[in-house]
């Protein structure tokens, strides 16, 4: 999956350029996540390191731990919906919260103000194609990590609101 520079705003082609580092990434992978779980309870979803982009805090329970655990990620919407792509900044392996989700969907987020809960699953095929395709014109460093993730297909999961 290749980024056709020629068909991204200029904004976007340079977001584009500078996620494709791999410094950019270690910091959005070891540094900006501590920093946006404090920004972002104390700003109640509505301050992040990731000017620009939309972040919230994902809460899931541990599949190993059976412990809650808050992850700061990069969403986009569809609909009432949230896309969460589980990119892990292209490395090799999936990030811990894509096992959480696998064992324990009933999560909540926090975004804009507002935590709900919600149901993850994840998503495949022509379901996955689209929505991937929605968040990576939303940021388009997915399709560089996908690139750097090798043979992995970097899973995509829908959150869908739960009813009450």
């Amino acid at each position: 999956m290749s980024i056709d520079q020629n068909s991204l705003s200029p904004a976007n082609a340079a977001i584009a350029r500078i996620v494709s580092t791999r410094p950019v990434t270690w910091l959005y992978l070891n540094v900006f996540p501590y920093i946006d779980r404090f920004l972002l309870r104390l700003t109640r979803g509505h301050l992040s390191v990731s000017i620009g982009q939309p972040i919230g805090m994902l809460t899931s329970i541990g599949a190993k731990s059976g412990q809650p655990r808050t992850t700061p990620l990069l969403y986009t919407t569809d609909g009432n919906n949230i896309i969460l792509v589980a990119s892990y900044g292209g490395q090799p392996r999936h990030p811990a919260w894509y096992y959480n989700l696998r064992t324990h969907p009933e999560v909540t987020f926090l975004r804009g103000g507002q935590e709900r809960s919600y149901l993850a699953r994840e998503v495949a095929g022509d379901e996955r194609a689209a929505l991937w395709r929605k968040a990576a014109a939303r940021y388009p460093g997915y399709n560089v990590y996908q690139q750097r993730s090798g043979q992995r297909q970097i899973p995509v999961f829908l959150l869908t609101p739960k009813a009450g």
